[in-house]
């Protein structure tokens, strides 16, 4: 796991070393670099995990006309590598060494045979090519510019940003976008004129002229999964094992992120299963009741007899994070769980460099509420629509208000409210921020006339028409895995674990997995309002009970309680009629009345205000 940054074209070589300065906490292990004055520069910073005497990058073929740098890991690499033994001399016992043969062998088709997690930069000095590549859930961030014919990348914009040629500046379409969803979704990064390599795609950079290809497209009917219930489970549990397997290769102390959850159990039941000596999990809890899980962990820790590492954090301690955090997250996403997520990083950094997690199986098993709440939808819209809004949607409103986090009240009427909206747009109702309306009386006549007539959900209309005809919950599943899953979840863990200088590995995006789940008929996943329906059948005999049908709850944060306490000064800082007057971004009146409603007890904004005061802080730190 590392942290990588470059450039094809002009840049000296202290810029190389500034760049890549900005992400010693991905690597603090080592530093290596490349340059060529006017073509190539290549910044790697390292934390070793495979190959600790050799595995420094850049990584060449062996005549050195090939240049790989690559952030991640690649799980096969041992197979790879003795096919292609018979042909190439390997210098490394590391697993970068494969992709420069590979590209020898194959070129820019060697991607389709990576099992791992990545992002590559690779340079053909021959053909003076630069190819970038990410793994195929984006589970490593990739970003680039092109700045007077250089293309400039790394791991993170801040990286970018220190090239000569870059001036950070912001892109209001992206700013739309992430009011809607609370992260900003790829190909787009909220600075301007910087973006985002997607996940399952390269880009090749020639003649001062780039192209983009997919290597990989998710598909809901991948594979041909057995005829039978009962055989599916068999088979998903043989690729589950060897999942897992693969990524408890390590040469360096690896641990289990365990939650409680039924995917974070379910990892830790294999990886058990494939260990000779009880794993390392690890755990943390909070001296706030209202948040504090850290029972189930330990429940399924005895049940499964590891080694289980806990500890306890007082939410001054979490609530302490933010500046540092808001400081080193160069592009915003509002999802409070990085904070809990970095708080977790840092303690198992204590004890391991490598840790493997759940993540995934809610988008893949249809484990969110959402799921459920598609399932629920025709109940009310057999209502006409003036019914719902004048008589079924005033009376939810005047429900009394809770703080608590994602009460009854706040769920009944974000469902209410996605109901205005076509099936495959809900879901970015039901867990966004702000609805098309709401942006309306919200951002400035002038950021709207420059938004024109953009489609606020240009990003969900893509990828629904891409499963148009199937399932309503299998485009749900889809579409989650394409957003949610890639630009919020995935980056949020990638930030908090290497603030951290801590590899997470997560089994269950394995391109095998994902396949395999996502060609199951919609009913093996929900099986009427029984969430996970498979999983929950494929571990009925090996979890506990109250652990397989706990109610779901993630790393959840009182944030709306906070914001009226610990984080009142904070937000009305931020959100000061001076600061947002000043910037001639949004509109204050309309900021007023969400921030009076949320302290009134009205309205339950809490994710409006702090997707706005996250913002606020971003802004203020990077531009």
């Amino acid at each position: 796991m590392c942290g990588i940054a470059g450039f094809a074209g002009e840049g000296s070589r202290d810029v190389l070393e500034r760049m890549t300065g900005t992400l010693e906490h991905r690597g603090p292990d080592d530093v290596g670099f490349l340059h060529v004055p006017g073509t190539i520069g290549f910044g790697f910073r390292r934390l070793a995990i495979i190959d600790l005497s050799t595995g420094n990058q850049p990584v060449f073929n062996e005549d050195k006309t090939v240049a790989v740098l690559m952030n991640g890991e690649i799980y096969n690499f041992q197979s790879l590598r003795k096919s292609l033994a018979a042909r190439h001399t390997f210098a490394t016992q590391g697993d970068t060494e494969v992709i420069a043969h590979l590209y020898e062998d194959f070129g820019e088709e060697l991607f389709t045979s990576l099992n791992g997690m990545f992002a590559i930069a690779l340079w053909d000095s021959v053909k003076q090519k630069l190819v970038l590549a990410r793994d195929r859930f984006g589970k490593k961030p990739l970003y680039y510019t092109i700045a007077d014919n250089t293309l400039i990348f790394a791991s993170e914009p801040k990286a970018i940003l220190q090239h000569p040629l870059v001036r950070p500046e912001l892109d209001f379409r992206a700013l739309n976008l992430y009011l809607t969803h609370e992260y900003v979704p790829a190909p787009t990064s909220i600075f301007k004129d910087i973006s985002k390599i997607e996940a399952g795609h390269y880009a090749v950079f020639q003649d001062k002229k780039i192209v983009k290809r997919p290597y990989y497209r998710l598909s809901l009917n991948a594979v041909n999964p057995p005829s039978s219930f009962r055989e599916c489970l068999c088979e998903f549990d043989r690729i589950m094992d060897d999942a897992v397997k693969l990524r408890l290769i390590s040469d360096v102390p690896l641990g289990i992120f365990l939650s409680g959850g039924i995917d974070s159990s379910t990892i830790t039941y294999y990886a058990q299963r494939a260990s000779n000596a009880p794993v390392k999990t690890f755990s943390i809890g909070f001296d706030n009741p209202s948040f504090d899980e850290s029972a189930y962990a330990r429940n399924v820790a005895r049940h499964l007899h590891t080694d289980h590492h806990e500890r306890t954090f007082r939410a001054q301690e979490l609530l302490d994070l933010i500046p540092t955090l808001v400081a080193l997250l160069d592009e915003p996403i509002s999802d409070s769980a990085i904070f809990s997520n970095f708080l977790l990083s840092r303690f198992a950094r204590e004890h391991v460099t490598v840790v493997v997690g759940g993540d995934g199986g809610d988008e893949l098993f249809f484990g969110y509420p959402t799921f459920q709440a598609h399932r629920l939808s025709p109940l009310l819209l057999v209502f006409p629509q003036t019914v719902r809004r004048h008589i079924i949607e005033p009376l939810v409103e005047n429900m009394p208000v809770s703080h608590r986090h994602l009460s009854s009240d706040y769920k009944l009427k974000r469902f209410l409210l996605g109901l205005r909206y076509g099936a495959d747009r809900r879901d970015a109702i039901w867990i966004g921020s702000f609805t098309p309306e709401e942006k309306r009386a919200l951002l400035a006549s002038d950021v709207q006339e420059l938004l024109g007539d953009m489609n606020d959900f240009e990003v969900i209309d893509r990828y629904a028409a891409e499963v148009h005809g199937k399932p309503l919950l299998a485009r749900s599943s889809y579409i989650y895995q394409k957003t949610y899953l890639t630009d919020d979840v995935m980056m949020h863990k990638d930030r908090a674990s290497m603030f951290a200088s801590l590899e997470l590995r997560v089994p269950f995006l394995d391109y095998r997995i994902v396949d395999f789940v996502n060609s199951l008929p919609t009913g093996y996943k929900l099986r009427g309002f029984t969430t996970k329906y498979f999983l929950k059948q494929l571990m009925k005999e090996r979890l506990p009970h109250d652990i397989l049908y706990r109610r779901k709850r993630g790393f959840s944060l009182p944030m709306a309680q906070w914001l009226c306490r610990e984080l009142k000064p904070l937000l009305l800082d931020v959100l000061s009629e001076s600061a947002i007057r000043r910037e001639g971004i949004f509109r204050y009146p309309y900021i007023k009345q969400l921030i009076g409603e949320h302290f009134a007890g009205k309205k339950n904004n809490y994710r409006k205000l702090w997707t706005l005061a996250l913002f606020q802080l971003w802004k203020e730190r990077w531009l």
